[in-house]
């Protein structure tokens, strides 16, 4: 085995699950998340000699975010609009009744789609605030704005999540 290739699966691997769940937040489709996360992967095993710094979870998301920008871009170009498919399905969380359960699901799936409704700037900084626990700095690093605008589309992402969660509602104004 190559000195690279150990590197890269000690170092990258490891982060295969935020980058995806990134993808999936982005891209809004499992199948494209798929698609994105293998392409990051790729890119990032060409490019590994070049790492600087310790960070590589940062440096993995930052190409995932590029890959996944890259494709949006082409998509547009093409006049094509993702579509959801059934591959969308939310899992449920397990809860010592069904009833809760089920309440739970719901509140799980409508989280989801008020999440996934966000503009792409709000919903990025908010995915990789509260599920990859990324601190601002990081999310500077991968998005590439200053730390002050990565404060501003959090607060910004987690006052319009507040106010249609509260609402009752999943339409999210832009």
């Amino acid at each position: 085995m190559n000195d690279r290739r150990v590197r890269f699966e000690a170092l990258a691997l490891p982060h295969m699950d935020a980058a995806y769940n990134l993808a999936r937040w982005l891209a809004r489709s499992s199948d494209d998340a798929d698609d994105v996360v293998q392409d990051a992967m790729v890119r990032a095993y060409r490019a590994f000699d070049g790492v600087r710094g310790e960070n590589v979870r940062a440096w993995l998301l930052t190409i995932v975010r590029n890959c996944w920008r890259r494709r949006a871009v082409d998509a547009r170009r093409r006049g094509h609009e993702p579509l959801l498919g059934d591959d969308e399905r939310r899992l449920a969380f397990e809860g010592p009744s069904p009833e809760d359960e089920a309440l739970r699901a719901s509140d799980r799936r409508r989280l989801d789609l008020v999440i996934a409704e966000l503009p792409e700037d709000f919903r990025e900084v908010l995915i990789l605030r509260e599920m990859e626990d990324m601190s601002y700095r990081e999310i500077a690093d991968v998005t590439g704005v200053p730390i002050g605008t990565v404060m501003s589309r959090l607060a910004r992402a987690r006052g319009l999540l507040k106010d249609h969660w509260l609402a009752g509602g999943c339409d999210v104004v832009r």
